[in-house]
């Protein structure tokens, strides 16, 4: 059977845009497969808000970030892009992200070249290292990736870049590149301020790029058909279901405190046991039951 790095190459062989839903959770993952998508990734900023109720400011640890990966993993048989963050420290540990990822079943990691601890990619304040650390770093994650993959492991390497906001759009594009010159398989600038820039990312630094649509970050928000003309491979929307959800809770909340119980657009018990697979496990249970 292909492995999830496999699959996700094949993904990216085909001439369309990958649309990536971010996760959070196994029940977030499970309902992304079940949309009907091809593939997701696994938002460090979500995980950290549903996990913690915290910002995404460095503050979930490698073993959060890995526990839920883990559970995401095994709720579905999409192929998954897990945020790494910056590795976790120096390249020693980034090596150990990159192989306890691939182990946990990920299709690629994302490696960034934030000064840890690491903000999201559209606030204020972040900062990154030098360029020659950050190619270090995505070579050590290179390095890993290919150890694993002699031991029977696969996954793909997403290098991310945050430079265009702290040194301008030519050292991004140069550290994008010199990630690719180092093996890296997939490529991140983040935080591109128009769609000129964004052509110019994919142009001026050849690869397979991820494009970032965040409503009210730094880049537009554009059409897949209009990404894809542009250059890019992949777009992920890191925020749609979380923020989805949250809108939900909290109408559903304002409702039980008028009286009310939820109803519109709320799936009801029925429904509910056969999303979480009730009907499936009474059949196996069954099976096991005295006679």
């Amino acid at each position: 059977m292909p492995s999830p790095a496999d699959r996700l190459r094949a993904l990216l062989r085909r001439d369309a845009l990958l649309l990536l839903p971010c996760c959070f959770d196994a029940l977030s993952a499970m309902l992304i497969e079940r949309a009907g998508f091809d593939a997701m990734f696994m938002s460090g900023f979500a995980v950290s808000a549903a996990r913690l109720a915290l910002p995404d400011t460095g503050l979930i640890s490698f073993g959060e970030m890995l526990d839920t990966g883990q559970r995401v993993c095994r709720a579905t048989s999409l192929p998954v892009i897990g945020d790494g963050d910056t590795g976790y420290g120096n390249a020693i540990n980034v090596r150990r992200t990159v192989r306890e990822y691939a182990k946990a079943g990920f299709a690629a990691v994302m490696i960034e070249d934030q000064v840890a601890p690491k903000r999201c990619g559209h606030t204020r304040g972040k900062q990154v290292v030098e360029r020659a650390e950050a190619v270090m770093r995505i070579r050590a994650a290179c390095d890993a990736r290919d150890e694993a993959a002699r031991e029977g492991t696969d996954i793909l390497i997403l290098a991310r870049t945050d430079a265009r906001a702290t040194h301008g759009l030519d050292e991004a594009i140069a550290r994008a590149r010199a990630f690719t010159a180092v093996g890296a398989d997939l490529l991140f600038v983040e935080a591109p301020g128009s769609e000129d820039e964004m052509a110019a990312i994919c142009r001026e630094a050849p690869g397979l790029h991820l494009a970032n649509m965040l409503d009210g970050g730094a880049t537009p928000v554009l059409p897949p058909a209009r990404l894809r003309e542009l250059g890019f491979a992949m777009a992920a929307y890191p925020l749609a279901l979380l923020s989805a959800s949250i809108g939900a809770m909290q109408r559903a909340l304002a409702g039980l405190a008028a009286g009310e119980m939820p109803r519109e657009g709320v799936p009801d018990f029925g429904e509910m046991r056969t999303l979480l697979g009730f009907d499936a496990y009474d059949a196996e249970a069954e099976r096991y039951a005295e006679k």
